[in-house]
């Protein structure tokens, strides 16, 4: 039986900020700190992190696996969670830090991965409840969001907010128009950011929230996600368009929706490879998204998807998630592109 309670909305989407200086020469010191997050670190290049997952529904993960933007390799960090979670929101500020927000296993904590060193800490604030199956959208450099979620056997229409100044939690006014478990997330950093709502009440819908980050206001766009679904993932591509990756309708899926900015009309594009749910997602912005990880009938996936935002083509890594096949992960990303 499908469980709506378990799943993974991804998310985290949002655009990143980076250095624009590097070394200018190769010094007899500190090349090992170029390696290890400097000139050819996450900081500099840009990576996608995947944070926790599970390999059966309470066996949790704590690793880290880190795609790099430059060339596509895969890292898994000494870094760890602090409590092995899957079904987390994602987000990230691009240069500075992502967060592993709620889920199974980590409750209402959030743990902050330092992009530059590749340390993890948990913040002080915390989420108002244990959430889980709900979606991290990021305005970069300002703040990120999680939106709805599955807490005390309801679903919620929560949105709270996560400031990236000081790491405090504040909950908004005004939160989703329907409570939702499975929601997907995805922004247009510096404008706004978009809910597709998942699974809410009696069934799934297809309904998209917009929050204006100007001001945290919401509205419903006219057009929604072209199927019903839920519990996979959103990606961002900064003035360009945003994607819904769905992950289950009344099966596995692999639907793919694009909404343009600004004008948020909708299109479907190419389907992702493998039809699966629970999926983690990042996006760099201006060049590509990734779509990691999944559980679809009888087996779980390690796959990594790639979107190529110039032709919306799909293409799938040589190398895929860390040593275990994992579904749950939520999807950090350092976007330096953008600078």
């Amino acid at each position: 039986m499908f469980r709506q309670d378990r799943t993974n909305p991804s998310t985290a989407i949002s655009n990143w900020r980076g250095r624009h200086d590097t070394p200018k020469a190769w010094p007899s010191t500190g090349v090992s700190t170029w390696l290890n997050g400097g000139l050819f670190g996450g900081a500099a290049t840009g990576a996608v992190y995947f944070a926790g997952g599970a390999t059966t529904p309470w066996a949790l993960l704590d690793t880290i696996t880190k795609f790099s933007f430059l060339d596509d390799t895969r890292t898994v960090l000494t870094a760890t969670l602090s409590i092995p979670s899957y079904d987390s929101g994602g987000a990230g500020n691009a240069g500075v830090a992502g967060y592993n927000m709620g889920g199974y296993g980590l409750l209402t904590a959030v743990n902050k991965l330092d992009f530059t060193a590749e340390t993890v800490s948990t913040l002080v604030a915390t989420l108002s409840a244990a959430i889980s199956s709900f979606a991290g959208m990021s305005n970069n450099a300002v703040a990120a969001y999680t939106t709805g979620g599955y807490s005390g056997g309801n679903y919620r229409d929560w949105v709270q907010k996560l400031d990236f100044s000081n790491d405090s939690i504040a909950t908004l006014g005004t939160g989703l128009s329907a409570g939702c478990t499975q929601s997907m997330g995805m922004a247009n950093s510096g404008t706004a950011g978009y809910c597709a709502i998942g699974a809410a009440g009696g069934g799934r819908v297809d309904t998209v929230d917009k929050f204006a980050f100007s001001d945290d206001t919401r509205t419903t766009l006219g057009t929604g996600t072209s199927v019903a679904g839920g519990a996979g993932s959103g990606l961002g591509n900064k003035d360009v368009a945003g994607y819904f990756c769905q992950g289950y309708v009344s099966t596995y899926s692999s639907v793919v929706d694009k909404f343009a900015f600004p004008s948020d009309s909708r299109s479907t594009i190419a389907s992702r490879a493998i039809p699966a749910a629970w999926l983690g997602g990042g996006s760099n912005s201006g060049t590509a998204g990734y779509i990691a990880g999944g559980e679809k009938t009888g087996y779980k996936v390690d796959t990594v998807d790639k979107l190529d935002y110039s032709a919306d083509s799909w293409s799938v890594l040589s190398t895929g998630l860390a040593a275990v096949t994992a579904y749950g992960p939520a999807g950090l990303e350092n976007s330096v592109s953008l600078l």
